[in-house]
């Protein structure tokens, strides 16, 4: 049966030995990086002294899982396979090949399969085998009232004492996003020596310690401010970020104007597409300004033109991925409703 979060951390902290097989998969990336690294932790604390990462790419060959459970260490007694599925998705091969390496797990060895994407349509005998005979851990996002408190005991845990209302801030700032709250509040450490911080002086340490992030670059394309989203994404190319990795949050949320937008032309009222989408109440004037700029199709080949900026970004297609990324920020801030162009 499935472990919650909770119940993986006690199962951790009692353990002696380490279950054969863990799995964990969820869409979180921060819960999934953290819960990871709590186990390896564990098994290097138990012994496990030695480990082996398997990246499952493009043409992974899936008997490099065997012959890494076949294997015999020279260095150490115990050892963990470290196999990394982003998709989720080990599909038929992978599928049969965890199933026959959990036939007969190797003594002395932890395999940890983690998954950057998964819902119950991930499912599958391999997963289930996995719960028969090791730790299934599905990590679920967490739900918009959950993240005060996850906020707060987070900050907690770092030394920091915050008000309700700094609490709050935090949570209008981030969005939702567990990997950019941990961010402000590694900063937060790093400004203020044991002060408690209410709200006001939270909107202060972040208004004299900003810097251009790919959050404000979101917001203020969404806003159809074409010289600040210009401006800072020139401060993101001078801080030395890549375009591939602001392509995420900006393609979530350009593919979320785009479905409002789907919605709108089809009859649905603007407020209730946004809704329906669940937009944040801090965003709403934003997405307002965007779906009057442009509709269904304006946003659904703003869409594809950032696929093509991705493909430049890893190197598979011609261009300068910054050119063509500042050509992409551009046509989202212009107005325009006419066949999409």
């Amino acid at each position: 049966m499935p472990a919650r979060l909770d119940q993986f951390d006690a199962q951790l902290a009692q353990a002696r030995e380490l279950a054969p097989a863990w799995l964990i998969a969820g869409n979180e990336p921060l819960l999934v990086i953290e819960a990871s690294d709590r186990l390896r932790r564990r098994a290097r604390e138990l012994g496990y002294d030695e480990r082996e990462v398997l990246d499952v790419e493009s043409g992974f060959d899936w008997n490099d899982l065997a012959r890494a459970g076949a294997a015999l260490s020279l260095f150490a007694r115990r050892r963990l396979i470290d196999l990394r599925l982003p998709t989720g998705k080990p599909g038929r091969e992978g599928s049969e090949a965890i199933q026959a390496y959990l036939e007969s797990p190797p003594p002395d060895t932890v395999l940890l399969i983690t998954a950057n994407d998964w819902s119950t349509k991930h499912e599958g005998a391999w997963s289930q085998a996995i719960d028969r005979t090791g730790v299934f851990v599905p990590v679920w996002p967490l739900k918009p009232h959950e993240l005060p408190a996850f906020l707060s005991r987070r900050a907690a845990a770092a030394g920091l004492e915050l008000t309700s209302d700094a609490i709050s801030q935090l949570v209008v700032r981030t969005e939702g996003n567990l990997l950019a709250a941990a961010q402000e509040i590694d900063k937060l450490v790093l400004l203020v020596d044991g002060q408690r911080i209410d709200g006001e002086r939270l909107e202060a340490l972040v208004a004299d310690h900003a810097r251009y992030d790919v959050f404000a670059l979101a917001d203020a394309l969404l806003a159809g401010d074409g010289p600040r989203t210009l401006r800072i994404a020139a401060g993101l190319k001078a801080e030395g970020d890549a375009v591939p990795a602001l392509i995420s949050w900006i393609a979530s949320t350009v593919s979320q104007v785009a479905r409002v937008a789907a919605a709108v032309d089809a009859g649905t009222a603007a407020d209730a597409a946004l809704r329906g989408e669940g937009v944040w109440s801090s965003k709403l004037t934003l997405f307002r300004s965007a779906l009057g700029r442009g509709d269904a199709a304006f946003w659904q080949a703003r869409v594809a033109q950032l696929a093509e900026v991705e493909k430049a970004g890893k190197g598979r297609a011609d261009g300068d991925p910054w050119v063509l990324f500042e050509r992409f920020l551009a046509a989202c801030t212009v107005a325009r409703r006419s066949r999409g162009r």
